[in-house]
C-alpha cells in the first residue's frame, strides 16, 4: 500500500503542500482516510463475519474495522514481515475493551506471506480487500493475483481500489504516485481486467471511487478507482414455496380450518336441536341413538374419534355457539398444524371472535343463510 509519510510520491494522500511547494488539490478528508471509510461503510452495510486485508502494510485498515460488532474473525496479510511485526501490538484490545466485552468474539491475526501465493487460512472469508495493493505488484505478480484471490480463497466478496492514472495530470508529479507503483491504470484499463477477472472466476463486479475531481475536471473520473467483486451463486432460477414454517402461512392455514369447522359444528348443532324438538313433538319416536358421530361427511380413524370425544365439546348460550379451542385443536386437519392452545389463540385472535376468557370461539347460532343449509 502507499505510505502516506513518503514525501512528494505519496503527497497526494496527505498535505502536499508542507513537502512540495507547488499548488495541488486537497482532500478532505485526505484521500487514505476516504479509502478506508468506503470499506467501513462497506462492512457496516453488508456485516460480514471473516474478514481479510490484504497487503495490511501498517494495519490501519484493521485497526478501523476491529470495532464493528459483525466481524469475528479479522486477517491482515503483508510481505514486509517488519511491518507487520512493529504494527502488530496496535491491535490488541485496550483497557476498555476488556471493561466493555463484545458481544461475539473476535479473533485478530497477521499472517507474513504474499498476495500471489495460497494459503489455506484464508479460505472461508465473506470479505477481502486489497487497498491500493495491485499496483505494487510486477505483470507475473498481477498475473497469478486473480488465480490466487478468485480462483482460490473464492471469498464472497471482494474490495479493490487502485490509482486511476486519468487523475494524474492534476498533480505536480508527471509519472507514477508513487515509486513502488509498477503500473496505474486509467478508468478503461481496469475496467477491462477487473470485467475480465470477474467473468473468468464467476464474479459480478460494480465500479465506483473516492476522491472527486475539482469543478471543471469532472471528466477524470475518481482519483481512486474502485472495484466491488460478488461471487456469483451460479443459481440460474430461484423462488421459495409457501410451508407452515412461515407463520404468515400458518396462520392462513389455521383461520382457514377453525371457520370451516365452527360452521360445520354450528350447523350439526342446529341439526341436533331439531331433532330433539322434533322428538318432543313426537313422542311415538323411539328412535335414541342420538345425531351421527360424522362431521358432516368426514370420516376419522379410531383413535382421531377418541381424541375428538375426549376434548369439551361445543355448547350454546342463549343465541350463541361456542367451540372450545381444545375441541378444534382434536381435529386432524388443526391436529397436524402441530400448535398450542395459547399458540392458536394468538394466531386466530384477530381472525374470529373469541368468548370473554378466550378458551372458545364464538359465533351466532343461527344466521341468514341458514336456509340453504337445511338439508343437513
Amino acid at each position: 500500500m502507499e505510505e502516506e509519510n513518503e514525501q512528494c510520491n505519496s503527497a497526494i494522500d496527505g498535505n502536499f503542500e508542507e513537502v512540495c511547494p507547488e499548488k495541488v488539490i486537497k482532500f478532505k478528508p485526505p484521500l487514505y482516510k476516504q479509502r478506508y471509510q468506503f470499506v467501513r461503510d462497506f462492512v457496516d452495510q453488508h456485516k460480514p463475519k471473516k474478514v481479510a486485508d490484504l497487503g495490511c502494510g501498517d494495519t490501519e485498515l484493521l485497526r478501523l474495522l476491529k470495532i464493528y460488532p459483525c466481524i469475528q474473525r479479522l486477517v491482515g496479510v503483508d510481505i514486509d514481515k517488519e511491518k507487520l511485526q512493529s504494527n502488530g501490538h496496535q491491535l490488541s484490545p485496550y483497557l476498555g475493551e476488556f471493561v466493555k466485552p463484545r458481544d461475539l468474539d473476535l479473533t485478530v491475526i497477521l499472517y507474513h506471506g504474499s498476495v500471489v501465493e495460497r494459503d489455506s487460512r484464508l479460505l472461508g472469508f465473506d470479505l477481502i480487500t486489497c487497498i491500493e495493493l495491485i499496483e505494487h505488484l510486477d505483470s507475473d505478480d498481477l498475473a497469478r493475483f486473480p488465480e490466487v484471490v478468485f480462483g482460490y480463497l473464492s471469498p464472497a466478496m471482494i474490495v479493490i481500489s487502485t490509482p486511476n492514472s486519468e487523475f494524474n495530470p492534476l498533480f505536480p508529479t508527471v509519472t507514477l504516485r508513487d515509486a513502488d507503483h509498477k503500473f496505474e491504470w486509467n478508468r478503461m484499463e481496469f475496467q477491462t481486467w477487473a470485467l475480465q477477472v470477474a467473468n473468468r472466476y464467476h464474479y459480478s463486479v460494480e465500479f465506483t471511487g473516492v476522491g472527486e475531481p475539482p469543478a471543471g475536471a469532472e471528466h477524470v473520473g475518481y482519483c481512486t478507482q474502485i472495484g466491488v467483486f460478488r461471487k456469483n451463486s451460479g443459481k440460474v432460477y430461484k423462488t421459495s414455496y409457501p410451508s407452515l414454517q412461515q407463520e404468515k402461512m400458518l396462520k392462513f392455514v389455521l383461520v382457514g380450518e377453525v371457520l370451516i369447522l365452527v360452521e360445520r359444528l354450528r350447523l350439526r348443532q342446529q341439526r341436533m336441536l331439531r331433532e330433539q324438538k322434533d322428538l318432543c313433538n313426537d313422542p311415538d319416536n323411539t328412535d335414541s341413538s342420538g345425531p351421527p358421530q360424522v362431521l358432516l361427511g368426514a370420516v376419522f380413524t379410531e383413535a382421531e374419534e377418541a381424541r375428538i370425544e375426549n376434548s369439551p365439546k361445543p355448547f350454546c348460550e342463549g343465541d350463541k355457539f361456542f367451540v372450545p379451542l381444545q375441541r378444534l385443536l382434536a381435529y386432524p386437519k388443526v391436529h397436524r398444524l402441530r400448535v398450542t392452545e395459547e399458540r392458536m389463540r394468538s394466531l386466530i385472535s384477530d381472525s374470529v371472535q373469541l368468548s370473554s376468557d378466550g378458551s372458545a370461539v364464538m359465533d351466532d347460532l343461527y344466521k341468514s343463510w341458514d336456509y340453504q343449509f337445511e338439508d343437513y
